[in-house]
């Protein structure tokens, strides 16, 4: 289950073989005159697929960030999902982030449900109910933290490799989500917020909040 953290995700491949073919191909027929846009489009899209290892944050009890990017919400809602009352913090993950989805905890897959739907702006609260979703319920001793990987306005596909039953470590590679999203976290509403609106955040190095009971 554990992935090997190359430079480039095995996602980005296929893109960056039929981009980088084109380009050649037309820097060949017609120099760099006609072929610098498509140097651009190259790489951005090199960009985009990066995928560098990360190394978890270190403390006790702690749920780290499952995406990078910025935090849009921090508030008390209904998790629909697992049927409770939770805290909500969700990263929102624009076109320059690195769009790997890593687990923020220790623990078990219990359920992954997964709705089609809407493509509008992720950064939208709406975008949480509306649009194509995917969600992992995951049982970490005991606590229920549930992830949901959202698309967005740009994003239409997301990809989940895991299965009801797998076991999960924290920082694991899990998903990834393709050209701009975000990634929803429910949590007890014992846990303790240690981000707010407007922070940075990068997967698995960054510290969502604290958890107590965690494995």
């Amino acid at each position: 289950m554990m992935y090997p953290h190359p430079i480039i995700a095995k996602e980005g491949w296929p893109y960056l073989a039929l981009v980088g073919a084109v380009t050649l191909l037309v820097h060949y027929l017609g120099g760099i005159a006609w072929s610098w846009p498509l140097w651009i489009i190259f790489i951005f899209v090199l960009q985009f697929f990066r995928d560098p290892q990360r190394i978890p944050a270190l403390g006790r009890d702690l749920v780290l960030s499952p995406a990078d990017g910025r935090i849009v919400v921090v508030e008390k809602a209904n998790d629909p999902y697992a049927g409770r009352e939770a805290l909500k913090i969700s990263v929102f993950m624009n076109v320059f982030n690195v769009h790997s989805n890593r687990s923020a905890v220790n623990g078990l897959v219990k359920e992954i449900q997964y709705f089609p739907g809407k493509f509008v702006n992720a950064d939208l609260d709406k975008a949480s109910t509306e649009n194509e979703r995917n969600a992992v319920v995951i049982d970490a001793n005991g606590q229920i933290v549930t992830l949901v990987q959202v698309a967005g306005l740009i994003a239409r596909r997301i990809l989940c490799y895991i299965h009801v039953g797998d076991r999960l470590k924290a920082g694991e590679r899990y998903g990834f989500i393709r050209f701009g999203s975000r990634v929803d976290v429910y949590l007890p509403l014992t846990a303790e917020p240690l981000v707010s609106v407007g922070d940075k955040v990068f997967a698995t190095n960054t510290a969502l909040a604290r958890l107590p009971g965690l494995d």
